[in-house]
């Protein structure tokens, strides 16, 4: 339908108000003639192309039509109230940010609302660095910033992860005198979080005389981005107890505090609020609470979240990947995996991870090199270090140790540690001792100090008869002041997270718990059970080294749990160094004799313990 040009004539010198009731049934080439414009003034013109702006610049073709009209009428760009809305519209719909600057380089005189739009773009965009340069050019040209220049700043020096920089515009905000408005204060917390520096944020955080939902939810994504899971859990409590409502951000940071401490029980309740107030439906939220059950080893509860979204994005099927992988269930990740690909999904380099992961630990060989000789022709992604170092597992999971080592060789990378470590721990399985020792000449160029490299090639030793050799491992251990990482385990009991160390005497039930651990030493006597003293690097009796032994975090974190759950109750455990051996030949006969299922989260997976044997096959 076309309009004729005298109804257009009237329409533009109507005004406003017509034109924006119009605007909801006609495009602009449908009125916006050159005939219609050749009668009117360009201070009208100007006016209605603002109106239109305003009105219709709800996608990106509109606003380039509006564009393209203005200029072919004559309206220059060098017009600032003209400029500030395109470049406005032009960022709020997510254009590239060259065409904003193509605009605002044409403005003599830019305001300080187009100023801080065009900083709020970059901060907003893949490259926020020329937000910064921007500010110092809008100080150079004596512009003041207002209320909303330090928080579109501070958006980009969080996303920068400079808090160097981020500390100077702290600066210029308090003596400017803008440092003690809500948003710019939420603005720090976030970029002091995001820059991994927790306590700075939680010091900005309790300045505040006046907090919003997003202060808290802020402070708290700082302590969950920064592993300080019991902080996450002290500031919500804070929170409750001001009658503060969580939304869908506080639920993910909260769920991930928990997913970190093992605390199932609480992450429950926490889905139990979620399904009354309607947050699972939150596509955040339920990403979280998938990741949760993933990460407790309650892998069956993790897919029933799955099943249960109405949307999922590459998060919600890279979690479950993953997390079917680390539990041992990698044939049913590649299954999902291959779903995913049928509903179209694209994997990230994250999903990947996953889908490699599952091969290595399920002895696709074949299948793995598939996926990875895929990653960059049929998804996309360029390979990583991480990836490679997935196919040194794969390859010496399936006894390939020389074929691992061949492969390293041909990186297009430097190997890092871990790699090699993945190299001394398949050496130790396999008996390679010559490759071993070269894969520990290179852990020594690279992490010199970390002790479980000393405790795998002492095994290795120890299991060739080595004698002289272990003890030459634990003379350097001792002679380059390697201490081991203190290891803890965590387990959870009704409302409490307790955490134990090697030989605990802190519990009140700690008499009752040493007698559960003498009664299970005489247990898994009975069973036929040897202690794997070869762990113990100290210079000490065999009898103190089966005694060391006793006492690990895990065995005692297990003896507290036996004492004050029912029987046949599963027992989760969360471990931050990776399970010793001897611990682990322990744990499956104790999950015998008990009858118990017993979960245990180490630093690299889960080992699901049940009859006595172990979904990890005893390699891990």
């Amino acid at each position: 339908m076309h309009l004729k040009p005298k109804f257009l004539h009237l329409l533009i010198r109507t005004g406003t108000t017509l034109v924006n009731t119009l605007l909801k049934h006609f495009s602009p080439p449908h009125y916006c003639t050159h005939q219609a414009i050749q009668s009117s003034s360009k201070p009208l013109i100007l006016k209605q192309c603002i109106a239109l702006l305003q009105a219709c610049a709800s996608s990106k073709h509109k606003l380039k039509q509006i564009h393209a009209f203005s200029i072919k009428h004559g309206v220059p760009l060098t017009n600032p109230d003209l400029g500030k809305h395109l470049i406005f519209f032009g960022v709020a719909l997510s254009m590239p940010m060259s065409y904003a600057y193509k605009i605002f380089a044409q403005i003599q005189t830019p305001n300080i609302f187009t100023w801080n739009t065009m900083i709020r773009g970059y901060a907003e965009s893949e490259n926020p660095r020329p937000a910064l340069d921007l500010y110092a050019h809008m100080r150079v040209n004596s512009v003041e910033p207002d209320t909303h220049t330090y928080p579109f700043l501070l958006k980009a020096v969080a996303k920068m992860l400079d808090v160097k920089i981020g500390g100077k515009v702290h600066c210029v905000a308090i003596k400017n005198g803008y440092v003690s408005l809500v948003f710019v204060q939420n603005s720090l917390v976030h970029m002091y979080a995001a820059c991994e520096l927790a306590e700075s944020a939680h010091k900005v955080f309790e300045s505040m005389p006046v907090r919003n939902l997003v202060t808290w939810n802020s402070v708290m994504n700082g302590f969950a981005l920064n592993g300080r899971p019991n902080e996450v859990l002290t500031i919500f409590r804070e929170m409750s107890l001001e009658d503060v409502e969580p939304d869908g951000f506080t639920m993910v940071s909260l769920l991930c505090a928990c997913a970190e401490l093992g605390a199932l029980a609480l992450g429950r309740r926490v889905h139990v609020y979620m399904f009354k107030v309607g947050l699972t439906e939150n596509l955040h939220a339920g990403n979280a609470l998938l990741d949760l059950y993933a990460k407790c080893g309650r892998i069956g509860e993790a897919k029933t979240v799955f099943d249960e979204m109405k949307d999922r994005s590459v998060v919600s099927w890279t979690s479950l990947i993953v997390g079917l992988a680390v539990n041992g269930l990698g044939y049913e990740a590649i299954e999902l995996f291959k779903e995913m690909e049928m509903e179209g999904g694209l994997p990230t380099d994250i999903t990947l991870v996953g889908v490699l992961y599952a091969c290595s630990h399920c002895g696709m060989v074949a299948e793995g090199f598939n996926y990875f000789n895929e990653m960059t022709v049929k998804y996309g992604v360029v390979p990583k270090i991480e990836h490679y170092g997935c196919m040194v597992d794969l390859l010496g999971r399936a006894g390939k140790v020389r074929e691992a080592y061949e492969f390293i060789q041909n990186m297009p990378m430097q190997p890092n540690a871990v790699i090699w470590r993945t190299v001394l721990g398949a050496c130790s399985i396999h008996g390679h001792l010559g490759l071993a020792e070269t894969a520990r000449a290179k852990l020594l160029e690279l992490e010199p100090k970390h002790c479980g490299d000393y405790v795998l090639l002492s095994n290795l030793y120890a299991s060739e008869r080595r004698w002289m050799d272990v003890h030459q491992v634990r003379a350097k251990m001792v002679k380059d002041g390697v201490r081991k990482t203190p290891g803890f385990s965590l387990v959870e009991l009704r409302n409490g997270v307790y955490e134990f160390v090697m030989g605990d005497r802190s519990h009140p039930q700690d008499k009752e718990i040493y007698e559960m651990l003498r009664e299970i030493t005489k247990l898994l006597r009975l069973e036929g059970y040897v202690p794997h003293t070869a762990n113990v690097l100290a210079d000490i009796e065999e009898e103190e080294k089966e005694t060391a032994l006793t006492y690990h975090s895990e065995k005692i974190a297990i003896a507290f749990m036996l004492i004050n759950t029912l029987p046949r109750t599963p027992i989760t455990v969360i471990k931050n160094l990776r399970v010793c051996a001897d611990c682990h030949l322990a744990i499956k006969l104790i999950s015998k004799i008990f009858q118990r299922e017993i979960i245990v989260r180490d630093r690299s997976r889960f080992h699901h313990f049940k009859k006595g044997s172990c979904s990890c096959r005893d390699y891990w």
